[in-house]
């Protein structure tokens, strides 16, 4: 049985990942057996980017339990330069997503090009 200690060493990668997307961690430990990753991410495309790496490291994911969600009820609060494409590419990792964002913003936007700083966009 692999101890705490040798679990994080070779899960560690996807803590770094982790760390790069926005993860936050709510369980790192052992359940029985296995190390439990638990946490939060911003978004599916995040969530996403973890799965790479966990299933580099184990495509079989036999010596962990992983639980990571996608927060909900983020919002964006809109800065200068910004775009719905280059908001869609940070948080979806593609650019083309944009109209996801409009279509759940249709409450406040009339056209995905018009934004306006300090606009708070809901992102499903």
């Amino acid at each position: 049985m692999a101890s705490l200690d040798e679990l994080k060493a070779k899960y560690n990668a996807v803590i770094d990942k982790g760390h790069e997307v926005g993860l936050n961690v709510q369980n790192l430990n052992m359940e029985g057996e296995k190390l439990l990753i638990r946490g939060v991410v911003p978004s599916e495309y995040a969530k996403n980017e973890l799965w790479d790496v966990i299933k580099g490291i184990d495509a079989a994911v036999s010596d962990a339990v992983i639980d990571i969600n996608v927060q909900s009820g983020l919002t964006y609060k809109v800065v200068s330069g910004d775009t719905l494409s280059k908001i869609a590419k940070r948080f979806y990792g593609n650019a083309n997503d944009y109209n996801k964002i409009f279509q759940a913003n249709t409450d406040q936007l009339d056209d995905p090009d018009k934004i306006k700083v300090g606009q708070e966009l809901k992102l499903p």
